[in-house]
């Protein structure tokens, strides 16, 4: 589906609240109140469609002074961690880039989510481990101002192990399911030789009673995932370093589509897919590119100020005015 109209139209807002509708949360804000129109109180997305052979309903609604409320089916959700693990969308909106270019933090985050949603059994992996180093760390304070003991440490210590040893495989086990298909993808964008590399290791019980005097000293946990990064690189330059803009971008949506593949691959259906703006800086062979995989079966979404913008011809093209989609 092609959208399309001049710049502030609306088309984002439109990509937003499909994202809203799907996933429970926008892409670009986490307070609700952006949202919302300035003369309104409430906003509320609702949605329909199917799943495979199943059909479902969602009702999102936003209030400025109330919390945000999801229903899925009719099925009033407590959180939205339900609704994203029944619906799937992967988005591609400018400021994504932060992904390649930002810290580590930035990526370690992507790849948490990822995890959720390729191996969903060990969707709560990284949140325990937070939970756990977030113990430590207490303990190492306490020990620190003299108010608890090495000896009550170790339990947390334990945990942190466990935990970290796991979050590591597992988000080992997203990039085996990512790194083929997103290098398929960024060489059909012209980015060749693409990788996915992960930079840690599993901690150790050694580790951690290595770094115990710097750990109390500090008051902080210095050893474990949640120290690691994920280097994306282009013919073995890390591209958040030596990649060009254009490069970055093409490795972002390289990614995106790649998640989208693996996706199809493991469960048979295809993520909703929503690319923001991604087509006002590819030459005319990168929109080729990126349109003959687009037509080898993802649902995607895609914006654009015109529809000559996309060279092969949308399934739907709604064309965006302030207030009104035709």
């Amino acid at each position: 589906m092609l959208l399309h109209g001049l710049n502030g139209a609306g088309k984002t807002n439109l990509l937003e609240a499909l994202h809203v509708g799907t996933q429970g949360f926008s892409p670009r804000s986490r307070r609700d109140g952006t949202m919302i129109r300035f003369d309104a109180d409430a906003a509320r997305v609702r949605l329909s469609g199917r799943l495979g052979d199943n059909a479902f309903a969602t009702d999102v609604v936003l209030a400025r002074h109330d919390a945000r409320r999801i229903d899925l089916n009719g099925e009033r959700l407590s959180s939205g961690d339900r609704l994203r693990q029944e619906l799937t969308t992967l988005v591609f909106t400018p400021d994504r880039l932060a992904v390649v270019k930002g810290g580590p933090a930035t990526r370690r985050a992507y790849l948490d989510r990822a995890v959720g949603r390729l191996l969903p059994a060990r969707s709560t992996l990284a949140n325990e481990y937070a939970s756990a180093v977030g113990q430590r760390n207490a303990g190492l304070r306490r020990i620190r101002w003299g108010s608890s003991t090495r000896a009550a440490l170790e339990p947390w210590t334990a945990k942190v192990v466990e935990l970290g040893e796991a979050l590591v495989h597992a988000r080992l086990a997203a990039i085996e399911l990512l790194a083929s298909p997103f290098a398929q993808s960024a060489g059909e964008l012209g980015l060749e030789a693409a990788s996915l590399r992960y930079e840690g290791e599993p901690p150790t019980a050694n580790d951690l009673a290595a770094r115990i005097d710097t750990d109390l000293e500090r008051g902080v946990t210095s050893v474990g995932p949640h120290l690691h990064d994920l280097r994306i690189e282009a013919g073995e330059r890390d591209l958040r370093s030596f990649g060009s803009q254009g490069e970055q971008r093409m490795a972002v949506l390289a990614l995106v589509l790649a998640e989208a593949a693996a996706l199809r691959e493991r469960s048979g259906l295809s993520p909703l897919v929503l690319l923001d703006d991604v087509l006002s800086e590819l030459d005319g062979d990168r929109r080729r590119s990126l349109a003959d995989m687009l037509e080898r079966g993802s649902q995607t979404v895609i914006t654009a100020t015109a529809t000559a913008a996309l060279p092969i011809e949308p399934a739907q093209a709604l064309a965006v005015t302030p207030g009104e989609v035709r």
